[in-house]
Order: C-alpha cells, then sequence, then structure tokens
C-alpha cells in the first residue's frame, strides 16, 4: 500500500516555530518516523511538505497516477481558507485524511474552521506527531475495507 503524506505551508518550521504548540522535533524526525511506522504497517510512504498550494495541488492530482492509495494532509493554514485544496481533494478518488499536530479546536477561533474536512474522510488533531501514526492506521483500515 502507498500513502502519500502532505505538509503544508510552515510545518517546514517544526521545531523551531512554537515548540509549546508544535513541539521540539523537526519536519526531518516527522518524516522518518511516520516512514518508520509505515514500514511496520507494510506500507511505502512518500513525504512531501510545500509552503506553496499550487505544487501541494500538483501532488494530489497526480496522486493516483502515481499509484497511491490515499493521502494524509496537514495543509496547515490553507486548512482555513484554500478552497483550491478542497477542490482538488474532492476531485480525486482516493480517501484522504486531514491531520493536525495541535488540537485547532482549542485555539484561535479562525482555526476551528476546515474547509478541506468536509471533502476528508476524517479529520485527526492534537495527538502531535502520532496524530499522523493514527492517520496511518485509519487508512490501512479503510482502504482495506474499500478493497472489498
Amino acid at each position: 500500500m502507498k500513502i502519500l503524506v502532505l505538509n503544508g505551508p510552515n510545518l517546514n518550521m517544526l521545531g523551531l516555530r512554537e515548540p509549546g504548540i508544535y513541539g521540539k522535533n523537526s519536519l526531518a524526525e516527522l518524516e522518518k518516523s511516520i516512514k518508520n511506522a509505515g514500514g511496520k504497517l507494510g506500507m511505502e510512504i512518500k513525504c512531501f511538505q510545500s509552503n506553496y498550494e499550487g505544487a501541494l495541488l500538483d501532488e494530489i492530482h497526480q496522486a493516483g497516477e502515481n499509484g497511491f492509495q490515499g493521502i494524509i494532509i496537514n495543509p496547515g493554514a490553507f486548512t482555513h481558507y484554500s478552497i483550491a485544496l478542497r477542490d482538488g481533494i474532492a476531485s480525486i478518488d482516493l480517501p484522504v485524511i486531514e491531520v493536525h499536530i495541535s488540537n485547532v479546536h482549542a485555539r484561535e477561533e479562525f482555526r476551528k474552521h476546515s474547509v478541506t474536512a468536509p471533502v476528508s474522510i476524517g479529520q485527526i488533531a492534537g495527538f502531535g506527531f502520532y496524530g499522523y501514526e493514527m492517520a496511518l492506521h485509519a487508512m490501512k483500515e479503510y482502504v482495506k475495507g474499500r478493497e472489498v
């Protein structure tokens, strides 16, 4: 099973940006832990991060052609206003799980609304880096159920 893990704007600053909220580990450490967790589940993981909406959209649009069976995405700030990402997710026939490191529902009011969650199969928020591993488990079960 091939899974694409996308991280949006400012996630390249993990470990430096607001460590009290996002932790002290870097994006490289996050990607390593995702790949290790995926390997234990028999998954091939590709990680991609961009601060640019179009680059994330290109990855979403090409995911099916590239053999991915699901996408896990932390859209970062794009979560709250990117109709383009929302429409990109809606345009593909792959399951998408939205992940957030912090509990966005317990933070500023603007973070409580996601335009991408309604076109995702689920949202995981507030469990730090472990939320990505939770999403891998959920994706594996979801894809297995789809194949029946």
